[in-house]
This record gives C-alpha cells, sequence and structure tokens, in this order.
C-alpha cells in the first residue's frame, strides 16, 4: 500500500513539475504530463528500478488502471454537461452531422490506403487488419482535447461543437468498429455473426444511453436531500464512481454478450442532470475542481502506458506512418466537407478536423479486442504508434486551432486562464 501512495504522489508531483516547463515553452500542460509519464515508465526511470521511483514494467502500471476509469468517468461526465438543451437546439443537429460523417470518412479512407498497403506487402499487414484499423482511426480520445480547452478557457462556437463532435465520435466509433471487426473475423474464419456485428453493438450503445440517463435522474433526485455545496458535490462524486463500476460489469444472455460505454454512460448522466438540475452549473464546477489531481495522474499513468520498444520494429513503424497521415488526412477532409454540408463558419471548417487528431483510451480498447486476429499484434503495436505520436503533439495543435479560431486569448502578462471569461450563447455561422 505505501508503494501505491509513494508512486502516485511521485507521479502527481513529477506531472505539476513538468508543466512548468512546458508553460516556458508554451505548450499545453496536457503534453507535460505525458511526458513526465513517460520519463517515469518503464522505458526510462523504470530501467532504473529504484524504490517507488518510477514504473519498472507496463504491468506495474496496468495495476493503477483504476484511477485512469475513474478519470474517464469524470470527463466523459463533464463533457455530458456540453449537451444543454439551448445548445442542442442550435447545434445539435450540426455536431450529429459531423460526428458521423467525418468517422465515416475517416474509416474509408484509412480503409483504402490500408488496403492498398497489403496488396503491396500482403506479409506486413492482412487484409482483416486493414479493415480493422480503419475503424480504430475514426475514435477520438476526449480527455486531451477537454483538458486543452479547461486550461486555456477556450469559448466559442468552435470549441462548443468541438466538444458535443467528440461526445457523439465514441458511439459512431463503436458502431462502425462492431462492424468492420466483424468482417474482419468473417474473412478469417468464413462465418459473419450477424450477433456480434450488429446485436450486441446496439445493445451496448441502448444500454448505456438507458442507463446514464438513469444515472443523471438518480444523481438530481438524491441531491435534493443536500443542502450543503460539500456534501452535494461528494454525492455527486459517489454518483459518477457507481456509473464508472457499473459501466465495467459484463454479462450474457442467451448468449448474447452484454457490456457498457463508460464513456457513453457518464456522458449520458451528465447530460440529463445538466438538463434537469437547476443547480447543476455550481456542482459541474465543483467537481471539476476536485477532479484536477486525478486528471493529471490520468495522463501521468497514460504516458507511463506508452510502449517505446515497438519504435524498434521498422515494419509499425512503415505501417503506422502510413495509418498516421491517412486517419489525419479523413479527420481534416472530413470535417471539413461535413461542415459544408452544415453551412458552418470559415473558421469552423477549417481548424475542427485538426482538433480531431487527438487518439488514445478508446482506440486502444479497440486493438486489445482485435487482438484476436491472426496479426493482432500489428494492429495493437500501430495503435500504439499512433496513440504516441497524437497524444504528444495532438494538444498542441488543438491549442494552436483554438488560438487561430480566436477563441483562445493569446497569453501575454496575463494568464488565458484568467483572460478569457465565458461568452453569450454561439453560434455555428
Amino acid at each position: 500500500m505505501q508503494e501505491t501512495l509513494i508512486s502516485l504522489s511521485v507521479a502527481l508531483i513529477a506531472g505539476l513539475l513538468m508543466s512548468r516547463l512546458a508553460k516556458k515553452l508554451n505548450l499545453p500542460a496536457v503534453t507535460a504530463y505525458l511526458i513526465a509519464g513517460l520519463a517515469l515508465g518503464p522505458f526510462a526511470l523504470g530501467l532504473i528500478k529504484l524504490p517507488y521511483i518510477g514504473f519498472a514494467t507496463l504491468e506495474k502500471v496496468k495495476t493503477y488502471e483504476i484511477v485512469n476509469q475513474v478519470a474517464l468517468g469524470f470527463i466523459a461526465f463533464t463533457i455530458g454537461n456540453e449537451f444543454r438543451l439551448a445548445e442542442l437546439k442550435s447545434m445539435g443537429k450540426a455536431a450529429i452531422t459531423v460526428g458521423i460523417l467525418q468517422a465515416v470518412i475517416t474509416t474509408v479512407i484509412v480503409d483504402i490506403a490500408l488496403v492498398a498497403l497489403h496488396f503491396i506487402m500482403p506479409d506486413v499487414l492482412s487484409i482483416s487488419s486493414a479493415i480493422t484499423l480503419g475503424a480504430i482511426a475514426a475514435a477520438t480520445a476526449p480527455a486531451a482535447t477537454l483538458m486543452v480547452v479547461r486550461q486555456y478557457k477556450a469559448e466559442g462556437p468552435l470549441t462548443k461543437l468541438l466538444l458535443m463532435v467528440v461526445a457523439i465520435d465514441d458511439a459512431v466509433g463503436l458502431m462502425l468498429f462492431s462492424l468492420s471487426f466483424g468482417i474482419a473475423k468473417a474473412l478469417e474464419v468464413g462465418a459473419l455473426s450477424i450477433t456480434s456485428v450488429v446485436l450486441e453493438p446496439l445493445i451496448e450503445i441502448v444500454l448505456s444511453i438507458v442507463i446514464g440517463a438513469l444515472g443523471g435522474v438518480l444523481l438530481n433526485f438524491i441531491e435534493q436531500f443536500f443542502h450543503s455545496r460539500s456534501k452535494r458535490m461528494s454525492i455527486s462524486i459517489a454518483a459518477v464512481m457507481l456509473i464508472v463500476g457499473v459501466s465495467m460489469l459484463e454479462f450474457e444472455v442467451g448468449g448474447v454478450k452484454v457490456g457498457f460505454s463508460l464513456l457513453l454512460v457518464a456522458m449520458m448522466t451528465g447530460t440529463v442532470f445538466c438538463n434537469i438540475c437547476d443547480t447543476s452549473e455550481e456542482l459541474m464546477s465543483r467537481v471539476e475542481n476536485w477532479t484536477g489531481p486525478l486528471n493529471i495522474l490520468f495522463f501521468v499513468l497514460s504516458g507511463a502506458e506508452l510502449d517505446l520498444g515497438i519504435l524498434s520494429n521498422p515494419m509499425v513503424l512503415i505501417v503506422g506512418v502510413v495509418y498516421i497521415i491517412f486517419r489525419s488526412t479523413g479527420k481534416i477532409s472530413g470535417a471539413y466537407l461535413s461542415c459544408q454540408l452544415e453551412h458552418t463558419s470559415d473558421n469552423i471548417k477549417k481548424h475542427l478536423g485538426i482538433t480531431l487528431l487527438p487518439q488514445a483510451g478508446v482506440a486502444l480498447g479497440m486493438a486489445l479486442t482485435a487482438a484476436n486476429l491472426s496479426d493482432g499484434a500489428m494492429v495493437r503495436n500501430v495503435v500504439l504508434f499512433s496513440v504516441l505520436v497524437y497524444e504528444l503533439v495532438g494538444p498542441t495543435l488543438t491549442k494552436r486551432s483554438l488560438l487561430a479560431a480566436g477563441e483562445i486569448k493569446p497569453e501575454g502578462r496575463k494568464s488565458a486562464r484568467k483572460e478569457n471569461e465565458p461568452a453569450k450563447p454561439v453560434s455555428l455561422k
């Protein structure tokens, strides 16, 4: 127990210290936390095996997985706060259109590129893995995006649409992955399972939305019995931890696997709660303040999990570079085209795609599922490589895009955190 506490405190302190250096280099704090994690990981300080300093193995980092799950729950709960009825009326249609189209376009572009690579290098990448990677490419990481928005108090139409699209992306990515992975398995075994391709992901999405909505109603009901701010904050934290635990449950009914999406459950809880509770804004603000250290630990541990050993395999690097180039092309062009259909402003059209590049936890979870393929190790390593690249450069690109769009004020003598103030209701036009 003492090792766990000391290791977590060292990780937290390392992330904070690295953020001071990042500020001097004009980099987002998220990047600093990830670099701190790399420094403490098994490919740096972890090699020395000093007691309580660093993580000696990737398996050791995995023992802190509960921290990451809880942090993701709070991040998704906070993003759910963006789906207020007033915002949905003005931006809901655009968010759904962009959320679906950019994901589908990205999958198609990456599929074409990697299938072509398969015919050029059939011994390196199977066609089933190529199709699976195309679906994984659709996934976008909400955590890094939200942290950049929070740090610089970004506010405006691009920021609002971005947070909504990131939330919708999880459900779309889940459906695309289930469909593509089902086809990939069918190509390998010669049989297509409608249950695993359509029924199971549909059940997961529907149940996640229902459980999340019930969680929001329950939280609103219980918090009415408490009047002190600290107790109401405590019950909100307890509710999020409860839905994180519930979302981890898995069982089987009549041969159908039933599970839940953590991000969907938590986002739906936040969405329902913020729309039926009159004091949700205040409670959300307090919860955000409470989760600051938890979010730092999430990114430091995420950095420590990045496997630098994959950089020694040239084939992984080749496939990984192709994947990154065409995924980036898909996200940027897909966002631009879908925004064009919705007649959004030029600022949104030009910058939204770049802010959707970060990729992490959701993609890694999909890659873990894809390990059952004949060359599932290649899928996992390519995704690990892309996560390494996207998580280190993605937050900076997101910051620059929001800055170029005028939704982050340049930092001068005063911090952007103090300079930026909440704006009035926004329009996409």
